[in-house]
Formats: structure tokens, sequence, C-alpha cells
């Protein structure tokens, strides 16, 4: 971190931040307290599933239907960090609303689950499209590995074992009972926290560099530079066909990501287990995601690209059979599979959003180019939570399997994804100078 200028060490320092909200809002606390909110309301397993997806599914559309305008607008000078703060603050307050909510509000919970992702999906689009701003085209693939790596250490780390020290004060260490809700609240409150205090050098010390000068009507201008680009984005292969392959493959991350903690409690992981678990994935992913990082400097961040997509392949393939494994071998095959996740979970997402940025054709619309690419990231938020949600449910109404062993259709379409996505990324073919 020493050898990064001020606007770098920044603008990592953001993914810090809000690294908090991706593991307790929507990898560990959040899932759990939801799945006990829901049963508390009378929900089976498969129904909590089925709406943890559905708002999945609904914040994802949303952002998706925005992310390109709000890239194309955030290219003129003056729009990208004002666009930002209205989304940040978004996702701060509906975050730290959620320690607000009753035990029996689950959909008061959903629904700002749905406002925090809003709000963290909007900021993140203004934030990704503000590497080129930072840094140069030599430095990307550090910089980026950088911020999800000190995320990972930092954000959602640190945080995390803070909430789950309250909460086991709280409970005495006996988690057989759930989570206590004081303790829940409080984790929202730190996680709201967190992420404003640790915005705040990015909101001082990150400037647009890139960007074209401000017209009378910048909406209407953004709407015809939007239409335009979209009519001719097929002419920049590189990009259009990247976007494809990242569609598919960052889908099935995603959706391991959000779905994993609600799937391995469904199929009987231990609650102590799945948390001490989770709690390493931040930590190994640390050194993990920097070697990416180190790798892609000497090799190309293309090959460790399908490295990761490889790693991931096995990984829902090892999820594929896990509901058929028997309850007291099932937490083995669980943790193996989380150390692979957190092995590759960093420097797939950091590596996507490095070479992205490095085959753009025009850094000044770098925000318009990124539009489009976390509107393909939120349309891939769509479809696979909703099939690792739908397929289960399905198959045990269907009367096809017990309603544990479903969970394995669910698993398998999110392999297919990765399958699609890796071939897609190889027909690209050598398509930078790395």
């Amino acid at each position: 971190m020493r050898k990064l200028s001020k606007p770098e060490r920044s603008w990592v320092l953001y993914d810090w931040a809000n690294s908090v909200h991706s593991v307790v809002i929507s990898t560990a606390i959040f899932p759990l307290w939801f799945g006990q909110a829901a049963r508390a309301g009378g929900l089976s397993d498969t129904q909590t599933s089925f709406w943890l997806g559905t708002a999945n599914t609904i914040y994802a559309a949303f952002v998706s239907l925005i992310a390109m305008v709000i890239g194309t607008l955030s290219d003129f000078k003056g729009y990208r960090k004002r666009l930002f703060v209205s989304f940040w603050l978004v996702g701060v307050l509906s975050t730290g609303a959620l320690a607000l909510v009753g035990v029996d509000g689950w959909i008061a919970l959903l629904i700002l689950y749905v406002l925090s992702f809003i709000g963290f999906g909007g900021s993140n689009i203004l934030y990704d499209a503000s590497l080129p701003d930072v840094t140069t085209p030599d430095r990307m693939d550090l910089v980026s590995s950088l911020g999800y790596g000190y995320g990972y250490i930092g954000g959602s780390t640190i945080p995390f074992v803070l909430s789950l020290a309250i909460i086991a004060m709280l409970t005495g260490m006996d988690l057989s009972r759930g989570l206590p809700a004081n303790g829940v609240r409080i984790s929202f409150f730190i996680t709201a926290l967190w992420w404003f205090l640790f915005s705040l050098p990015y909101l001082k010390n990150v400037k647009q560099k890139y960007g074209i000068d401000s017209v009378r009507s910048s909406i209407a201008a953004s709407f015809k530079r939007l239409a335009k680009t979209f009519l001719e984005i097929k002419k920049y292969k590189r990009v259009f066909l990247f976007l494809v392959a990242y569609f598919f493959y960052i889908d099935g991350v995603n959706t391991i990501i959000k779905m994993a903690t609600n799937f391995a409690s469904s199929i009987g992981v231990g609650l102590e287990v799945l948390l001490g678990t989770i709690i390493a994935i931040q930590i190994l992913a640390f050194p993990f995601t920097l070697l990416y990082g180190k790798l892609a400097q000497r090799f190309g961040s293309r090959p460790l690209l399908f490295v990761g997509i490889g790693v991931y392949a096995l990984i829902t393939a090892l999820g594929t059979i896990m509901p058929l494994i028997p309850a007291a071998r099932v937490e083995i095959v669980f943790v193996l599979v989380a150390f692979l996740v957190s092995t590759s979970q960093g420097g797939i997402q950091a590596l996507s959003r490095s070479y992205y940025a490095s085959i753009l054709p025009d850094r000044n619309s770098a925000g318009e180019f990124f539009g489009f690419y976390n509107t393909m990231g939120r349309f891939a938020a769509i479809l696979g939570p909703f099939l690792m949600g739908a397929f289960p449910r399905i198959a045990y109404l269907a009367g096809v399997v017990d309603e544990r062993a479903a969970y394995s259709y669910g698993v398998g379409a999110v392999f297919i994804l990765f399958i699609v996505g890796g071939s897609l990324l190889a027909a690209t073919g050598k398509t930078d100078k790395k």
C-alpha cells in the first residue's frame, strides 16, 4: 500500500469499506437471519430459498436496467462523484435500517435488502469506472487485485469477526437455537458504519480525470450516446465477446456468493462450521487475490481468468453431489469447497475488472463501457439465483426427489454457466498485448 499513490490507495480503501456488505449482508449473517425470520413466519426451506433468490433477481434487474444510463451519464465531468454519493447513501442508510426490523419482519427485511443492494450495485458501477482515473494501464491488474485483496482481509474480515464476537457473547457460544436478534442488529449497524467511514478517503481523493465536457442537457445527451454505442458495440469485437463470456461465468460466481450460505445450512452444515468457514475464506482470499494479480503481471490476466473459471467449475461439480452425501460427511466436503472458493473468488473478480478496463477503446468513455460491464454482471445475477432457487423447488414439487436432494438440481444449473462462460472466453482468442 505504501507504494501506491494517494488516489490509488483511496480507491483500494473503498473496496475495504464496502466489502463488509458483501460478507455480512450478501453471504453470511443476513441470509441466516432471513432464514430464521422466514421460518418463524411459516415458510419452508425451499420457500425461503425461493424468496431470497427472487429478491436478488429484483435488485439485479433494477440495477441492470439503469447501469448503462448511470455509466454514460457519469462520463460527463462532474457527474460521477454526485451519482456515486447518491447510491452510496442509499446503500449505507438501508443497511443501517435493517437493524430496526423486528424478528418476524421477513418482508421488511427483503425490501431493505433489495434497497441496500441497489445502493451497493449502483455505487460500484461508478467505483469500477474510476479505475482508469486513478492508475495507469500497466498497473490496473495490480491495483484492482489489491482492492479485492484488502477488501477481503479488512472489510470482510475485521467487522465480520467483531460482529461474530458480539453474537458469541450474547449467546454464550451456543448457536444451537440460531442467531440472537440483538447481535444481528448490532452487526447490521457495524456494517453501515464501517462502509460509511472508510468511504471518506475515496470521496476526498479520487477525482474524475477522464471524461467529456458537460452539456446543457446531459441526461438527454447520455441517452443519445448510449444508443449510438449500443448500435456500434459489435464493432468493438474484444469488448463485445468478453462481455458475453463475462455474463455467464460471473453469474456463477455471484450465485455462489449469494446463495451458498442458505444452501449449506439447508443441507445440514452446522452454524458454527458455516460461520467459521466464512471467516477462513475471507482470510485466505487475501493472499490468493494478490497472487492472481502478481501472476497476471507475468502471464497476462486472460490466462488467469481461465484458471479461475476452471476452479469454479470444480466447485459446482462438488456442490452438485453435496446434497447426496450423508449428513455426517457433508461438512468435510463443504470445507474443501470453501477452500477452493477462497483461492479464486477475489482473483476472478479483480482480473475481470482490470482486463476489461485494459481493452476499452476510449478511457474518456470508461463510465459508459463500465455501464455495459455492470449491466451484464447484474443481468447475470438474475439468472443464477433464480435457477438455484427455482430448480430445487420445481424438482421437489414434482416429486422427483426429496427436499434435501433437490438442491443438486440448482447447483447443476450453475455448473453449466461456467462451462458456457469459459467456452465464450476461449472464443475471444488472444485479444490483448499481454
